[in-house]
């Protein structure tokens, strides 16, 4: 058997609608709204839609079954749904991300109380800019910020961060990594610099990099 495995995926170089999605066999699948107008490079495979801009993964769908099909995520939207929040409630892209369970109760919560605090517009807003956190932090850190928020009466998506960040650092310090003891003590790493053999290996020579100054000066 050959050492590479050959890539059986079909490519493809659709346009992006205006829509932000993509026609892939009579399916469409969306990308991230800033490449509107764009041609981005899919990969088709039997089970799975990739979608690259150049050598970067920008959107991945499992493969729709039949034609006529639309698969959305909800994060694809953020920016615009932040612009035009009256269009979150009837959105295709919302409606799917409940039946995936990516849009949760906690979410639900969060919106209803945001809604309440600061009006549909404001509300939704609020929580437009909740949902963004999902894509630097951790969803199980996310839903336990949120929580967290909801508990103290806040909707400011400011203190869903600042908890979500806590729910990573516990989480962090049960799991043990670098830096934290497997009983979640954390270690001190100047107090094991004694224990440390000295390094008698000679400092670097810098010379080569002062003659390279020289050739810049004289040239």
């Amino acid at each position: 058997m050959p050492d590479e495995q050959f890539d059986t995926a079909l490519t493809l170089t659709p346009r992006v609608d205006r829509y932000a999605q993509v026609m892939v066999r009579c399916n469409q699948y969306s990308v991230p709204t800033r490449f509107i107008g764009h041609r981005l490079r899919v990969k088709l495979s039997a089970s799975a839609v990739t979608v690259y801009d150049r050598s970067t993964v920008v959107a991945r769908h499992q493969r729709a079954i039949g034609k006529g099909a639309k698969v959305l995520d909800l994060d694809h939207y953020l920016e615009i749904l932040h612009r035009k929040p009256g269009a979150l409630p009837g959105a295709t892209a919302l409606a799917q991300a409940r039946a995936a369970k990516a849009f949760t109760a906690t979410h639900d919560a969060f919106w209803a109380a945001a809604r309440k605090a600061h009006g549909d517009a404001g509300g939704t807003r609020t929580l437009v800019e909740v949902l963004l956190l999902h894509r630097h932090l951790e969803r199980a850190d996310v839903l336990a910020g949120i929580s967290a928020a909801l508990s103290v009466g806040s909707t400011s998506p400011d203190v869903v961060a600042l908890e979500a960040r806590k729910a990573a650092e516990r989480r962090g310090a049960a799991s043990g990594p670098d830096g934290f003891d497997r009983d979640g003590r954390v270690v001190i790493l100047a107090e094991h610099r004694p224990a440390l053999l000295d390094d008698e290996r000679p400092l670097p020579s810098v010379h080569k990099y002062d003659t390279l100054l020289l050739r810049a000066e004289t040239s």
